[in-house]
């Protein structure tokens, strides 16, 4: 199969949304596109309530109105991995619809040369999220925009094989749109369970206890526990090829992708002692999406806890699992972030998660429930394997 690498601007158009002002937004008129319109992989502009007049729409901001066929993505506010959810395809059903700031459009010049849908297969893959990464600036906010894009490339082989591949593709991602579907609707069992053995936690209406988190903790550790920022830089080196332990960043536990993971040898990973993990701790992030909770799966390796994040280990009137379930609530989430600082950069403290008050049922309803997701996991175990069975079908009959 022959491949030649060309450079975006030789077969697409991009175009960066104009920055419009609060100011300028009204009540009705032309429909605005923003990043929050992006969700798992589609423009979805139904809960929008952003407009422009369509005076302005149509005069100074006509070179930006967009098009049936355009192909939007994410350029601000963004971390690289996640860069696969926040992008999508605008349909006529949409239009009148004007490009807004942090989103850029992509056309090919040349039909004939470039499947718009080979192009954005192309975003997702790792080849893309390198050079990305490499190009980005920010650091709360990843940032990129047109003069980071004309420097990059992709792989264009003949318009018939990038059909194919876009076909073979297709399919395999409506299979797994199915199959997610199914593991959301186990998701949304797993919460009912929840209400349906403890109450709503805000209300507490069995009258179970509720005292503040750091009352049941037994280890609350990060990786600057281990010793001076001197003494970790200089004896921490992380590699991207495989080493002797698992270097856990909470992006790992976010995407569930284990291809790019970081690693560390056996000599950092003996110093850095008091964070070592063995599976089913609970980690949070402090920096960043601060608050935002995992639990640390089973694991058949050496594990260190990264950089940014706490992890946390509790006596036996906790089971972890039950306690994940509620952190993970909306009652949890909202204990936890009324602790959060920070506009741009955002932080919690120690001493903020200690405070957060959970709702503690006897062991024995808590185990009780563990049981009852762990049965649900079985179920979403199934329904991962029946994809990878559909999808070799797929690539078999292609």
């Amino acid at each position: 199969m022959d491949k030649r690498w060309v450079k975006f601007p030789e077969v697409l158009f991009f175009q960066e949304g104009p920055g419009v002002r609060n100011t300028q937004y009204t009540s009705e008129g032309v429909k605005l596109l923003n990043v929050a319109n992006l969700v798992n992989g589609k423009v979805d502009i139904s809960n929008s309530d952003r407009f422009i007049s369509r005076d302005e729409a149509y005069g100074k901001y006509k070179h930006f109105l967009c098009d049936n066929g355009d192909f939007i993505v994410a350029s601000s506010g963004i971390k690289v991995e996640y860069i696969d959810k926040k992008m999508g395809f605008i349909d006529k059903s949409m239009l009148p619809l004007c490009m807004n700031t942090s989103t850029i459009r992509f056309k090919v010049l040349n039909s004939k040369e470039l499947n718009i849908r080979y192009f954005m297969y192309y975003l997702k893959s790792r080849h893309f999220k390198l050079q990305l990464a490499k190009q980005i600036t920010g650091s709360a906010q990843l940032n990129y925009g047109p003069s980071h894009l004309k420097d990059m490339c992709l792989p264009i082989v003949d318009i018939y094989i990038q059909n194919n591949i876009v076909e073979i593709l297709d399919k395999i991602q409506n299979i797994i749109n199915i199959y997610e579907a199914k593991i959301e609707k186990l998701d949304i069992l797993v919460r009912a369970r929840f209400v349906e053995m403890f109450g709503d936690p805000e209300i507490n209406p069995y009258g179970y206890s509720k005292a503040h988190m750091g009352d049941y903790i037994t280890l609350l550790t990060d990786f600057s526990s281990n010793g001076s920022y001197k003494t970790l830089d200089s004896g921490v080196t992380m590699y991207d090829k495989p080493n002797y332990a698992w270097m856990v960043r909470t992006t790992d536990l976010e995407t569930g992708d284990m291809t790019s993971i970081k690693y560390i040898d056996e000599s950092a990973y003996e110093l850095l002692e008091k964070s070592k993990l063995f599976g089913g701790e609970i980690i949070m992030n402090k920096i960043g999406s601060a608050g935002n909770v995992y639990l640390m799966p089973e694991i058949n390796m050496p594990a260190s806890l990264g950089r940014n994040a706490f992890m946390f280990r509790y006596d036996d009137r906790i089971n972890t699992k039950y306690l994940f379930q509620l952190l993970k609530s909306e009652y949890g989430q909202r204990e936890i972030k009324q602790y959060v600082r920070g506009a741009v950069t955002q932080t919690i403290t120690k001493n903020d998660v200690r405070a957060v008050i959970i709702v503690v049922p006897p062991i024995e309803l808590q185990n009780k429930y563990v049981d009852f997701i762990e049965q649900v996991n079985k179920s979403k175990l199934l329904a991962i394997s029946q994809p990878q069975i559909h999808i070799y079908k797929t690539l078999t009959l292609l």
